[in-house]
């Protein structure tokens, strides 16, 4: 009987002890938000849809806000979130950084002070997808860079008649944007009510930058090179070359690769979009952060343009007189410690993870990129108003 017991003993402790580690988590995270947007007719919420929206329904203006990053003034915006599994109710929380940043020697962080701390999840990847009102009308999509409309296009969508195909063929809109900066309650960020300074002209964020706050790790320090820095603005210029306009910028350096993309209204009751990929795509989820593995993908399909792209040409039928963007994805990093082993089945436990997501957008109305008015010059009283941008995406989304 003895013995069966001993045996049975043995081999639940050889059980137990063949039961393998389990991975786990990063303790503390930072989400690292860097936008430059660039237009002459740039009103607050142009970075996407849902914040044009936002803009135009009290969005503030030239405050530097927690969340400009996803659309704003023309100039450089930093957006920063801070997490620790140790403390799902941090309050506040401090960045050092560089003195070229003209911050130095820290950023505040404070959390949002209503509500309940969320929980985190295993993954702290997952974003939602922009959610898009039903246009009224009927929608023609037109792609491609070139001065001739292609052969089967546009895509003309009734509203009268489209069913979910319809829209699926119309509407395709390739996505990857992963989890960046957010606003919750128990995460302290940056910008904030206690400490909203603008970024200086001419600051850099270049060199090293530490997390610190109570249940963060120590040690948590990173440091940023010339590649993953504020991106500079985007000079987006226009001529008219007859049935096409040709749409031409500088290179820069930090740009892994471009998209452009128009929505115009060509009366009440039809919208056109045009986009810059060989491929149908309505742009709608592109015009955003995407990860650097999506990007490279999209880059062999000839969705976006190569980083050394600085020209592009669309057919003046597929552009109207609407609102046009053009982004350049910089490229993003992601940083651990320990760092991730490189075989996918050892075991990772990191004490910190940093993620930092780069673009740079330039914003406008087609039509109007890189013309000047004399001053004094009234416009031509037989030609139409220009629709501003509020104007139009109200009219394009029924509002």
């Amino acid at each position: 009987m003895r013995a069966i017991s001993l045996c049975l003993l043995g081999c639940v402790g050889m059980t137990f002890a063949a039961t393998p580690p389990k991975s786990t988590p990063p303790v503390a995270q930072v989400w690292i938000d860097l936008a430059t947007y660039s237009g002459s007719m740039m009103p607050a919420g142009m970075g996407s849809v849902g914040g044009l929206l936002g803009g135009m329904f009290g969005a503030s203006k030239g405050a530097n806000s927690f969340g400009n990053t996803q659309g704003a003034l023309a100039g450089r915006w930093m957006d920063v979130t801070l997490s620790t599994r140790k403390n799902p109710s941090l309050q506040g929380g401090v960045q050092k950084v560089p003195q070229g940043s003209q911050l130095a020697p820290q950023l505040s962080l404070f959390s949002p002070q209503e509500g309940k701390p969320v929980p985190l999840t295993e993954s702290e990847e997952e974003t939602p997808a922009p959610e898009f009102q039903r246009p009224k009308g009927k929608v023609l999509l037109y792609w491609g860079c070139g001065s001739e409309v292609r052969k089967g296009q546009p895509r003309v969508l009734d509203m009268a008649t489209a069913d979910m195909a319809d829209f699926a063929r119309v509407f395709q809109s390739r996505r990857a944007t992963t989890r960046g900066t957010h606003s919750s309650p128990g995460r302290p960020i940056w910008p904030n009510k206690s400490d909203s300074r603008m970024i200086p002209d001419g600051a850099s964020l270049q060199g090293e930058h530490e997390l610190s706050g109570d249940g963060v790790p120590e040690g948590f320090k990173f440091n940023l090179d010339a590649q993953h820095d504020l991106m500079p603005a985007i000079d987006l210029k226009q001529r008219d070359e007859g049935l096409a306009v040709v749409f031409n910028w500088q290179t820069m350096p930090q740009a892994r690769a471009w998209f452009m993309a128009s929505m115009s209204m060509k009366n009440q009751d039809e919208m056109v979009f045009w986009t810059s990929s060989e491929l149908p795509d309505a742009g709608f989820g592109l015009l955003d952060y995407q990860p650097n593995a999506a990007i490279d993908r999209w880059l062999k399909e000839k969705v976006l343009l190569p980083a050394q792209s600085t020209e592009c040409k669309a057919p003046k039928e597929a552009l109207g007189q609407g609102m046009l963007r053009l982004i350049a994805y910089g490229d993003e990093l992601n940083l651990a410690y320990p760092p991730r082993p490189k075989d996918p089945k050892a075991v990772w436990n990191p004490q910190w993870a940093a993620k930092i997501r780069l673009k740079s957008m330039a914003t406008s109305m087609v039509g109007m990129l890189g013309m000047e008015q004399a001053p004094g010059e009234r416009p031509p009283q037989d030609k139409p108003k220009s629709p501003d941008a509020v104007d139009l995406l109200k009219g394009i989304f029924g509002l």
